[in-house]
């Protein structure tokens, strides 16, 4: 094989303290191994793109050419055969790290196991920071027993919902959770958001009391997961959704979500300002479309990459590999896009939202969803839940919801990993 550039993980961990000073570079860091490989050990910001996927997702996921890619594996030869393939399509600027990733370890990186770190890792640290209430399967049990004045929302996606959901929940994506929120309650309601474990909860939740809301809001304590661990039912086929707002709730909802923009610095950008960054060569801009895949499906603008705002937060290295990119947000009326980017300001980004008024545009064109994303989560091992053996689903999300908890551990020890809450 052909000799490739490399990389010391030295030189590594300085282009890391680089891009946390804001000094102006970009980087996209690859793991080139398969992704059973991947979720054992790898780097915090490491993208998974092994060899057989390079033609089908690099496009999508650094879309600038002359972007710096950092390849890294465990010291075989994937990262070489990788770094070889994106020069063939054109990238100019790639490198191995020399040792591969227990090189790292050796100059003292952290190495974190799973998949969606950078989005798990934030999420429990959005819980601790702003002490986001939590309540248990056992006591929302009770609370719905008793009648209580409650709303269940599910922060996940619509699919995930009809699979399995708590019993009276109705189907809210965490980027919808605000715009949709006020027409479901009174002053006394209790509202409860869930997902399958515990970053679409807390982050869902969270996005309700940082927008203001001034009702009691919980998220549930490891969502459906610790609902069955509890021996609690699920169920199962179900399509109730929250509605779309009316006048009344849009307004309120927009003006929390301005609350928000002004406390985290949300600014907006013009669509001739997006098509100049577009058509810049110097720099990487993400173009995302963060209403439901439904709306996406039936016309947006053409670059955008369809991308729900709940799941761009819950999975960034899935959508948003180049580090010092430029992000900017789309949807109809700008507040769950404000909701997204407030959360990607804080996990680092330098995120933007498109002014509104876009959606009665006649240049909007029709395409299918996130494929790159989907095309991902094809490959990616088994969830904690899928085990059709009782046993063994319950001893593999135990182990989950105990590898989630300990992520702030990892994140105290690593000085190349810093979020900046608002």
């Amino acid at each position: 094989m052909a000799d490739v550039p490399t990389i010391t993980a030295t030189e590594l961990m300085e282009r890391h303290r680089g891009l946390l000073r804001g000094d102006g570079t970009e980087l996209a860091l690859i793991d080139a191994r398969e992704p059973t490989e991947f979720t054992q050990r790898h780097l915090l910001y490491a993208a998974n793109l092994p060899l057989s996927h390079v033609g089908l997702e690099v496009a999508a996921r650094i879309p600038r050419l002359g972007t710096s890619v950092v390849i890294c594996d465990d010291g075989g030869r994937e990262a070489a055969a990788v770094a070889l393939e994106l020069t063939v399509l054109g990238y100019a600027d790639t490198a191995v790290l020399d040792g591969g990733i227990d090189a790292w370890a050796a100059a003292g990186g952290e190495l974190y196991s799973g998949i969606n770190v950078p989005s798990k890792l934030f999420g429990e640290l959005v819980e601790e920071h702003f002490g986001t209430p939590q309540v248990t399967a056992a006591e929302l049990d009770r609370w719905l027993a008793d009648g209580r004045d409650l709303v269940v929302l599910d922060s996940r996606t619509r699919r995930e919902f009809n699979r399995m959901s708590i019993p009276t929940g109705r189907s809210c994506p965490g980027g919808e959770l605000v715009r949709r929120v006020h027409d479901l309650i009174d002053d006394s309601t209790t509202v409860v958001v869930n997902c399958a474990g515990r970053t679409r909860s807390i982050l869902g939740a969270q996005s309700l009391r940082s927008a203001g809301l001034p009702n009691a809001v919980y998220a549930l304590k490891d969502g459906t997961m610790g609902w069955e661990l509890a021996g609690l039912k699920l169920e199962h086929g179900r399509d109730q959704l929250a509605p779309e707002p009316s006048d009344t709730g849009r307004a309120e909802a927009a003006m929390a979500a301005q609350t928000v923009a002004q406390r985290c610095g949300v600014r907006t950008v013009d669509r001739a300002a997006l098509d100049d960054w577009l058509a810049d060569g110097s720099r990487t801009t993400y173009f995302m479309d963060v209403r439901t895949p439904e709306e996406f499906a039936s016309g947006q603008l053409a670059g955008a990459v369809g991308a729900p705002g709940g799941q761009l937060v819950q999975a960034t290295d899935e959508y948003l590999v180049t580090r010092g990119a430029r992000v900017v947000l789309a949807d109809g009326d700008g507040i769950g896009a404000t909701m997204t980017a407030s959360w990607l300001i804080q996990m680092g980004w330098d995120a933007w939202v498109l002014e509104p008024g876009w959606t009665g545009d006649a240049e909007l064109v029709t395409q299918s969803g996130d494929e790159t994303a989907s095309a991902i989560r094809s490959r990616q091992p088994p969830l904690p839940y899928d085990p059709t053996d009782a046993a063994v689903a319950k001893a593999a999300m135990e182990a989950y919801l105990v590898w989630e908890v300990a992520l702030p551990d990892q994140y105290a020890r690593d000085d190349l990993a810093e979020f900046r809450f608002c």
